[in-house]
């Protein structure tokens, strides 16, 4: 029997070849594309609304000690669910899976808004985690169904301009919140956002129905992941902090993460529709992209998670101040993206932007790291341009790279196992740069200020306010113990960014698929 080929015209009604490669896409590509980009927008927004609102949501909750849980949690909730999320829309469908995650999400959004502590926020956080996984895999996997790889890159850098978009007004918002009518708002907002972008996936997405025999679900896989990817993540966020680095607890734990790791690779080789296929790794580009991908994440999240509150506590700027001096970074991002898509788009040229975002990355890592408590604002804004354009001209490209080296019906599986390593890297970049900061950070306070300095507050407790509310004794010690707790820590990060250079200048240009053939993969 042969198998049926998709062509472009079973899902948008037009025939895609080399020829008309750059013609103007049909409206019903249109209204998918505002349907992905309103779940993606949901997702993104929740991880930068909270940034500038965090000091002051800790301080209240009495959780200052915990801040880095409630990044965390989400970060690994989404982990976890991305293979899980992307493996079972190859085999079910995009659409089911989208409208489950964006009610998810919603659902954590409803949790966190009315936590009454911080035990609470961080179970809410976890919950919007377990849908917004699914928001972002989805959104990039519906976009290979669509549309050919050719075309894909303008698409994928307004859709890492949607995350540069939030990255920037999310922040504002959490900042208005915050001084406004309150943080809890920077949750409540995903319920409008969530419910546009649950109609637009009822209404807008009519993608291809999987036809066939039920396949089995790789439940043993996708526990067993769940646990090596959870004991993976306590390990970089407890070990320094609350555990030593050799103590039989945090021994004990990457030695359980070894053994899950074991299992989980014999329960890939034996099960029918493995999770996070083996033969995935197979593949020179999917290896490369995903080590580079991981590695800059961590450079990402080290920068966005923790960069506001520094600007609140160690600038003296306000939440929403703090959010705007997160412009030139995420502007910068916004352009470059944008840019470096519609060019590969026009040339079908993609292996050297990554590669230079990856050297500006490091770049801007080292400068981050050169940062006192006297650095004019101005030069701050400019290291974190050059952060930015790095992060642009490589982000979405090497989820391009991934894409375009394996068939449409493997699309959303290996999606899903790229961005689940780079979400990996997200944690550890939060997780690892939060407690090395937090556990630095103590520390230096203890050594700096006088224990009878900061009368009646708990170093718990501390917000921005009360912080510029103490005397010069013990306020400049403790903004000198802040900048000096997290800037050496970038420059520890920056040469990761170096690897991921150097690993990318190996990978294989292929050349981009210019049709919806679900079978074809291009040869270099």
């Amino acid at each position: 029997m042969t198998a049926h080929v998709q062509k472009p015209s079973d899902v948008t009604g037009t025939d895609i070849t080399p020829e008309s490669a750059d013609t103007t896409q049909p409206p019903r590509v249109t209204l998918i594309f505002v349907a992905l980009m309103l779940a993606m927008l949901a997702a993104s927004l929740s991880q930068t609304v909270l940034n500038p609102a965090l000091p002051t949501i800790v301080g209240e909750l009495n959780g200052v000690d915990m801040m880095l849980w409630v990044i965390t949690a989400y970060i690994l909730a989404s982990t976890i669910m991305m293979p899980i999320y992307g493996k079972l829309s190859d085999l079910f469908g995009r659409k089911p899976l989208l409208i489950t995650a964006i009610s998810v999400f919603v659902a954590g959004s409803v949790v966190s808004a009315t936590a009454g502590s911080i035990t609470w926020l961080i179970v809410g956080r976890a919950i919007q985690g377990l849908g917004g996984g699914g928001l972002m895999i989805l959104s990039q996997a519906t976009i290979a169904d669509v549309i050919p790889a050719r075309q894909r890159g303008k698409y994928m850098g307004v859709m890492t301009s949607v995350f540069a978009l939030s990255s920037v007004s999310g922040p504002l918002l959490g900042g208005w919140f915050t001084e406004g009518p309150g943080w809890r708002w920077a949750f409540w907002i995903n319920l409008p956002i969530g419910g546009l972008a649950l109609l637009g996936a009822v209404f807008f997405l009519r993608l291809p129905r999987r036809h066939g025999a039920r396949p089995p679900i790789d439940v043993a896989g996708m526990a067993v992941l769940s646990a090596a990817t959870t004991l993976l993540v306590l390990v970089g966020t407890l070990g320094g902090l609350h555990y030593g680095w050799t103590s039989p607890t945090i021994l004990g734990m990457i030695a359980a993460t070894v053994v899950a790791v074991v299992l989980f690779v014999w329960i890939e080789r034996h099960a029918a529709e493995p999770v996070l296929p083996l033969h995935l790794f197979r593949d020179r580009n999917f290896d490369l992209c995903t080590l580079a991908g991981l590695l800059i994440s961590i450079a990402l999240f080290g920068v966005a998670a923790y960069m506001p509150t520094y600007l609140q506590m160690v600038a003296g700027k306000s939440a929403t101040a703090a959010g705007l001096l997160m412009l030139p970074m995420m502007g910068s991002l916004f352009v470059t993206s944008t840019l470096s898509g519609r060019w590969v788009t026009r040339t079908g040229r993609y292996k050297m932007l990554p590669i230079v975002g990856s050297i500006l990355v490091a770049i801007g890592m080292t400068l981050l790291s050169s940062l006192t408590v006297d650095t004019p604002i101005w030069v701050l804004g400019c290291y974190l341009a050059v952060h930015g354009i790095g992060l642009g001209l490589s982000m979405q490209l090497l989820v391009l790279v991934v894409q375009n080296s394996f068939p449409i019906d493997e699309v959303g599986t290996a999606t899903a196992g790229n961005n689940y390593f780079r979400q990996i890297g997200a944690t550890l970049g939060s997780g690892v740069v939060g407690s090395v900061f937090t556990a630095r950070l103590a520390m230096l306070v203890t050594e700096r200020v006088p224990s009878d300095a900061i009368p009646g507050s708990s170093p718990n407790s501390l917000t921005p306010d009360a912080v510029h509310a103490l005397d010069d004794a013990a306020r400049i010690p403790l903004l000198e113990s802040y900048n000096d707790a997290l800037t050496p820590i970038y420059l520890v990060i920056a040469p990761l960014a170096v690897v991921a250079a150097i690993a990318l200048c190996f990978v294989v240009e292929k050349p981009l698929a210019t049709t919806l053939d679900d079978k074809a993969v291009p040869e270099p």
